[in-house]
């Protein structure tokens, strides 16, 4: 009989040994609290801008939360998606936005090109990425020490295509360089606002705002800090 009651208890303790395993694997791998449904954009405009501000305040601060990057929400949003925020970022390897924002898969629209210009097929994309697919905010995201807005400000030749990148931004260096200040910020934060005008030139985008279903702003990189600034 005491062998058992043994062999009982022993089951038991394995049981529960199993159980707390599970519990702890499921916490690592955020199984336990299931991802927010993919339908996550039916927010407002200044809610989606708000959620992004707070994701990059984790970020710079170091308490990222690493959200909606398990496996499940992979499959979770294999079915579809519904993106909150769109970006129009620099293609620098050092502004990585789903880090940079601690977001996961399926939160942000992203749209990479050297100056974070708005070319034709860039504008073409953010249109669909809030029409289509929902977004309420886009952020054009500049940063601190963009090589593209440095080769506009220097001027001169440059090979291949990069001159369609250097000639987008050069309005931005001409209207930027008698500010006080640091001319190559200023030239940044002058080109996040002329593409957010050329943005604003958007049939669609521009019905989207009048219907207050869209925001358009702008934002600062420092790749120091990790922060994002507004930028107005």
């Amino acid at each position: 009989m005491s062998g058992i009651v043994s062999r009982r208890n022993l089951l038991k303790l394995g049981a529960g040994a199993v159980g707390t395993g599970v519990l702890t694997a499921g916490v690592g791998s955020q199984l336990i609290s299931p991802p927010k449904a993919v339908a996550q954009n039916d927010i407002s405009p200044d809610q989606a801008l708000k959620q992004l501000l707070e994701g990059n305040k984790r970020f710079a601060e170091r308490k990222r939360q690493n959200p909606h990057q398990s496996y499940t929400r992979i499959a979770e949003v294999a079915k579809g998606q519904k993106p909150f925020a769109s970006i129009l970022g620099c293609a620098d390897s050092r502004v990585p936005a789903e880090i940079v924002f601690d977001q996961g898969f399926g939160d942000l629209f992203v749209c990479r090109v050297a100056g974070n210009v708005a070319t034709p097929e860039e504008i073409g994309s953010l249109e669909f990425g809030s029409s289509i697919l929902g977004a309420k905010v886009i952020m054009v995201l500049g940063h601190e020490r963009c090589g593209a807005v440095t080769a506009a400000i220097k001027g001169g030749e440059v090979p291949g295509q990069i001159g369609s990148l250097v000639t987008a931004i050069q309005p931005s260096v001409e209207k930027s360089k008698n500010q006080p200040g640091d001319k190559l910020e200023n030239a940044c934060k002058a080109n996040v606002m002329a593409q957010i005008e050329n943005l604003k030139k958007s049939t669609v985008l521009a019905q989207l705002i009048k219907e207050n279903k869209l925001k358009i702003v702008g934002g600062y990189y420092d790749l120091d800090t990790g922060k994002v600034t507004m930028v107005s």
